[in-house]
C-alpha cells in the first residue's frame, strides 16, 4: 500500500504533491499576528513585526502551543528621545511628550523612526507685565511656576495681590490684578473747621485743618491722611466751641481793671467788650456810659480806662462774637483828685546777674502799679537760638525786685513798661549771662563702642553748640597719637554723636556745651579687630600654621583649641599645629618657612606631609587685648596629595593685615 508522506497529498502510487498548509490562512494555521510560510512537505510560522513567539524562536509550528504575543517596545529607555514618553500599542508603540514638554516640528503622537517630532521643555518666558504692579520675589519660567504680583506704592487693587501660573501651553495665565493709581479725591469736611494749604490726593498726602474762630481742637492738630485704600483716614479730633470764662476781676491804679481767663488755644487773639456805667451820689448829675473794645492774646488781660474821679462804676466784661462767654460784672468807686499823686517815673538796676531792682519815684506811698516785662535773648554763636518771654507784675512797693529765669551764655534785652500811664513809660536794659557753673550735660553714656549720647539738662527745644576734643593713645605703640577737635549744633534734648575712632586705642573724649564753664570727660577703649594694620608691634600677637585634613575644612572653628602638636595626636587625622611664630620674631615683617621641613617652630614640630592625602593649610593670627583673646584665620592653600610636586611654593597674605607676608613651602613624605 502506497501513501504520500506527511505534508504531501495524492494516491501514493503515481502522484504525491506538496500540501499547501497555508492556504487556509495564517490566522487559522498559525494564529493571530502571524504570517504562514509553506515548505515542501511542511510549513512554518513567523510573528508579525511588533510581536514575538512565546518560545522565543524566530519561527515556530503551533503544534506545541506556541503563539505570538505583543512586544513591549517601551521597555527600551530613551526610545522616544529626550522629553518623550513611550506608550505601547498592539504590535507597535507611540510617543507622547511628557508633562512639562511640548511637541515641536511634527505630529503627536509620533514614531521616532518616521516622524521628526521633538519634545522641548516648556518655557513660558517672561511673565506678563501689570500696569502699576510688580512681581514679588524670584520665579522660573518652567511649567507650574508661579509669579505673585502686587501693586506699586501709590496704586491699589482688590484683591491686593494675584498669582499667574506657567501653563502646559507654554504661556502665562493672564493676571487678574488691576492696579489703579491711588486718588483719595477731596478731603472730607470737618465741622467748624477750615481746610488750609495746598493738598494732594495721592497716597500719604496729609490734609490740615484749623478750627473756625470761636472753636478749638483740644486734642491737638486736626489732620486727615490719604491711605493705600484710596480713602481719607479721618481724624478723631473735632472742633469744639470755646466758652471763655472770665474770673478774678480786680481794679488797680484807681482806673485800671485786670482779669483772668480759662485755658484755651494759645496765641489766639480775643476781643473783649467792656461796658461801663458810672454815676455820682447826686442823682441829678449825668450818667457816664461807655463801651470799650480790647483785643489781646494775654491770659491775664488788663486795661486802663479814662474814668472820672469820685464816681461809682458798674463794669461788664464779655467776649465779642463769634466767641461766647459769661459776662463778668464788677462794681467799684474811683478815688478823689487829691489821692492821685504818682508821676510814674522809675528806673531799674541789675544785681545777682539775673535780678532787676525797680525804684519808683512816686509822691504817693501805697499806690498800685502794673508793669509789663519783655525779655529777648540771643547767642552770638547760634543763628537759630532765641529765648523770648513776657509777663506782667504789680507792686505797691517803692523798691521792687524781679528775678528772671535766664539761660547761661546769652545776651538779653529787657524792656519794662509801666501800664496805665498816659505816656507808657519804658526803661530798657541789657544783660549778658555768664557761662553756667552747673553742668548742662548729664547722663552721658557710650553705645555701639564709639557712639555717645547725653541729655541737655538746661534748654528744652533751643539750640546748643557742643565742642568735642578727642585724644587717642596706644600703650603698645608709643608713637601713635590721634587728636581731633570739632563742634556740632543741635536742638535735640537727647543728642547722639558717633565718632570715627581707630581700633585697639584708649580714648579720652571731652564734650563741652559752649554755654557751660566745665566740659564732661569720658574715657573709652576700642576693641582690636581683624582690620588693625600695625600688627607687627602689637604685644601678645602670634601666628600659627595649622595643617588640617581637607575634609574637616568646613567644620574647622578658628577659635577652637582642639588643634594640638603633631606628637600629641595618635595620627594627623584631626589636624595639628605645624609652627608658631611670635610677631616680634618675624624680621622685617616677612619670613619664609617650609611646611613639612622637620624643624621645630616654637614648641611645635613641622612634620612632613603624607603623599596621597588631602590637606588644608591655615594661618591663624591670635592676639590678646585686656585679657580678651581674639583669633583670625585665613586659608592659604588646599593640597591634594598626588596633584602637587614634592616641592611647591604657595604665596600667602595675612588676611587684611598687609604688612605681614609669609611664604610657605610644602614638603611631602612618601609613605
Amino acid at each position: 500500500m502506497c501513501i504520500c508522506k506527511y505534508g504531501f497529498v495524492g494516491n501514493g502510487r503515481i502522484k504525491c504533491v506538496d500540501k499547501n498548509e497555508c492556504q487556509l490562512g495564517a490566522s487559522v494555521v498559525c494564529g493571530k499576528h502571524t504570517s504562514c510560510h509553506n515548505t515542501p512537505g511542511g510549513f512554518y510560522c513567523i510573528c508579525l513585526e511588533g510581536y514575538r513567539a512565546t518560545n522565543n524562536n524566530e519561527t515556530f509550528i503551533p503544534n506545541d502551543g506556541t503563539f505570538c504575543t505583543d512586544i513591549d517596545e517601551c521597555e527600551v529607555s530613551g526610545l522616544c528621545r529626550q522629553g518623550g514618553r513611550c506608550v505601547n500599542t498592539h504590535g507597535s508603540f507611540e510617543c507622547y511628550c511628557m508633562d512639562g514638554y511640548l511637541s515641536k516640528s511634527g505630529p503627536e503622537p509620533f514614531h521616532p523612526t518616521r516622524d521628526a517630532t521633538s519634545c522641548t521643555e516648556i518655557d513660558c518666558g517672561n511673565p506678563p507685565e501689570v500696569p502699576g504692579g510688580y512681581i514679588i520675589g524670584n520665579y522660573t519660567s518652567r511649567l507650574g511656576s508661579q509669579v505673585r504680583y502686587a501693586c506699586k506704592e501709590g496704586f491699589f487693587s482688590s484683591p491686593e495681590d494675584t498669582i499667574s501660573s506657567c501653563t502646559a501651553l507654554g504661556t502665562w495665565e493672564s493676571p487678574q490684578l488691576n492696579c489703579q493709581e491711588i486718588d483719595c479725591g477731596r478731603p472730607p469736611e470737618v465741622q467748624h473747621a477750615i481746610l488750609v494749604g495746598n493738598h494732594s490726593s495721592s497716597l500719604g498726602s496729609v490734609a490740615h485743618y484749623v478750627c473756625q474762630e470761636g472753636f478749638e481742637s483740644r486734642g491737638g492738630k486736626i489732620t486727615s491722611v490719604c491711605t493705600e485704600k484710596g480713602i481719607w483716614k479721618e481724624s478723631t479730633l473735632t472742633c469744639t466751641e470755646i466758652i471763655t470764662e472770665i474770673n478774678n476781676v480786680s481794679v488797680f491804679n484807681n482806673t485800671c481793671v485786670r482779669w483772668e481767663i480759662n485755658a484755651g488755644r494759645r496765641n489766639n487773639q480775643v476781643i473783649y467788650v467792656i461796658h461801663i456805667t458810672g454815676h455820682r451820689g447826686d442823682p441829678m448829675e449825668s450818667v457816664h456810659e461807655e463801651t470799650v473794645n480790647l483785643t489781646t492774646d494775654s491770659r491775664t488781660p488788663a486795661v486802663c480806662l479814662d474814668l472820672s474821679q469820685g464816681t461809682n462804676y458798674t463794669m461788664s466784661i464779655s467776649t465779642a462774637p463769634p466767641r461766647r462767654s459769661v459776662p463778668a460784672i464788677i462794681r467799684f468807686q474811683t478815688a478823689e483828685d487829691d489821692l492821685l499823686e504818682d508821676d510814674g517815673i522809675f528806673n531799674i538796676s541789675i544785681f545777682n546777674e539775673a535780678c532787676l531792682k525797680l525804684n519808683r519815684h512816686s509822691r504817693k506811698v501805697g499806690s498800685e502799679q502794673m508793669y509789663q516785662v519783655k525779655v529777648l535773648g540771643r547767642r552770638w554763636y547760634l543763628n537759630d537760638f532765641y529765648h523770648a518771654t513776657s509777663f506782667n507784675f504789680t507792686t505797691w512797693e517803692q523798691t521792687s525786685v524781679v528775678c528772671l529765669d535766664l539761660y547761661p551764655a546769652t545776651d538779653y534785652t529787657v524792656n519794662i513798661t509801666l501800664l496805665g500811664s498816659p505816656e507808657h513809660l519804658s526803661v530798657q536794659i541789657t544783660i549778658t549771662t555768664a557761662l553756667a557753673v552747673e553742668q548742662i550735660i548729664g547722663n552721658i553714656s557710650i553705645f555701639n563702642e564709639t557712639c555717645l549720647r547725653w541729655r541737655n539738662m538746661k534748654i528744652a527745644g533751643g539750640e546748643e553748640m557742643y565742642l568735642f576734643h578727642v585724644r587717642g593713645l596706644r600703650w603698645y605703640q608709643k608713637e601713635f597719637a590721634q587728636e581731633m577737635t570739632f563742634n556740632i549744633t543741635t536742638s535735640s534734648p537727647a543728642p547722639e554723636m558717633c565718632l570715627d575712632l581707630h581700633p585697639g586705642t584708649n580714648y579720652s573724649v571731652s564734650v563741652q556745651a559752649l554755654s557751660s564753664v566745665l566740659p564732661v570727660v569720658i574715657s573709652l577703649t576700642t576693641q582690636i579687630t581683624g582690620t588693625l594694620v600695625s600688627v607687627h608691634k602689637l604685644q601678645g600677637l602670634s601666628y600659627q600654621v595649622l595643617v588640617v585634613p581637607l575634609a574637616l575644612k568646613s567644620t574647622f572653628s578658628c577659635d577652637s583649641e582642639g588643634a594640638a602638636s603633631f606628637f600629641s595626636n595618635t595620627s594627623d587625622a584631626d589636624g595639628y599645629v605645624a609652627a608658631e611664630l611670635l610677631a616680634k620674631d618675624v624680621p622685617d615683617d616677612a619670613m619664609e618657612i617650609t611646611v613639612g621641613d622637620r624643624l621645630y617652630y616654637g614648641k611645635y614640630y613641622n612634620a612632613p606631609l603624607k603623599t596621597g592625602n588631602d590637606y588644608c593649610i591655615i594661618l591663624r593670627i591670635t592676639s590678646e587685648w585686656n585679657k580678651v583673646r581674639r583669633c583670625s584665620c585665613s586659608v592659604w592653600a588646599q593640597v591634594k596629595g598626588s596633584s602637587l610636586t614634592l616641592q611647591q611654593m604657595v604665596g600667602v597674605g595675612l588676611a587684611s593685615m598687609a604688612v605681614v607676608i609669609v611664604l610657605a613651602f610644602l614638603s611631602f613624605l612618601a609613605v
